[in-house]
């Protein structure tokens, strides 16, 4: 299937087993670090009863420059991971996965996840028709964008620039570094050379940078944020399946697989609360009992 066939799943009651978890468990989302807390901001916003659980796979970050096969087995083993501790639901809040390995992944496990790709796309067609992407390099190369645009609007112009340095710069706390500027210039003005009408943040980190891009970009252009439309799909799954989260809510859940002072340093920046953070293993999650072929129509 390619980039601009795929699209999400139709879910329904009727065809999704949900014996073995319920409205009360929680969204599973996921990043490779911290980059993915956009996401997780706006399904507060969206949907503020909802329990998280939120996994940054910190220990193997950046995913941008992977190989295509280490991102699948990546999502492989955090979606085990989170499947294991019953979540309802999973929001890859990762580009590159969502680019590489979202289709793989909904192939192997008997449960509704949801990918960055397909719902930016939708997004972006709706503001203009001259759209640049900045991303990393795999989602980049990947051409996911591209394909999932003009699958939607074949006249649509789009360029995709993989920029390796943004992810090291925000997880390094670097945003407000004087160099920043310079590095974050370099990669977005071969798109303002293109006459770009809007600029899709192709990672979740990418919204952090927002105060150096507006010294860059002009006024005039939009920018897409893929978390406001994947936590739409995200509500409307649970609306099908009945599985809002109708109990008191309880304090979201943040692991990671590496060390914690940077992750907890961030999180501490971008929320509202510092966060209490684990970290976790996934070295000794695969396991065939935990993968569930999909049942789901598509």
């Amino acid at each position: 299937m390619t980039h601009s066939q795929a699209s999400r799943p139709t879910y329904s009651a009727s065809n999704y087993q949900v014996n073995y978890r319920g409205n009360h468990q929680p969204i599973g989302v996921f990043d490779s670090g911290a980059g993915g807390l956009t996401v997780l901001k706006e399904l507060e916003r969206q949907l503020p009863n909802e329990p998280l659980l939120y996994l940054g796979d910190t220990a193997r970050v950046p995913y941008g420059t992977r190989s295509p096969e280490e991102i699948v087995e990546f999502a492989r083993q955090i979606i085990t991971w989170m499947v294991g501790r019953n979540v309802k639901m999973v929001v890859m809040a990762c580009n590159t996965s969502s680019a590489l390995a979202l289709e793989k992944m909904r192939q192997e496990f008997d449960i509704p996840i949801l990918g960055l790709i397909q719902p930016a796309a939708k997004l972006a067609i709706n503001q203009r028709r001259r759209i640049g992407v900045i991303a990393t390099p795999t989602t980049a190369r990947s051409h996911a964008y591209r394909d999932a645009i003009k699958g939607r609007s074949p006249s649509t112009a789009v360029w995709e620039v993989g920029c390796p340095e943004f992810v090291p710069i925000v997880e390094g706390g670097r945003i407000n570094n004087p160099e920043t500027l310079d590095i974050v210039r370099t990669y977005v003005q071969p798109l303002l050379d293109q006459g770009i009408d809007s600029l899709v943040y192709g990672c979740t980190h990418y919204p952090h940078l927002a105060p150096v891009l507006d010294q860059i970009l002009p006024g005039a252009i939009a920018r897409i944020d893929p978390a406001v439309s994947i936590v739409r799909d995200a509500k409307e799954v649970l609306d099908t399946l009945k599985l809002h989260h109708v109990a008191p809510l309880q304090n979201h859940r943040f692991c990671v697989t590496g060390d914690k002072a940077q992750f907890s340093l961030l999180a501490n920046q971008w929320l509202n609360e510092p966060p209490t953070v684990d970290q976790v293993s996934l070295s000794a999650t695969i396991s065939p009992t935990l993968i569930y072929p999909i049942p789901l129509a598509i």
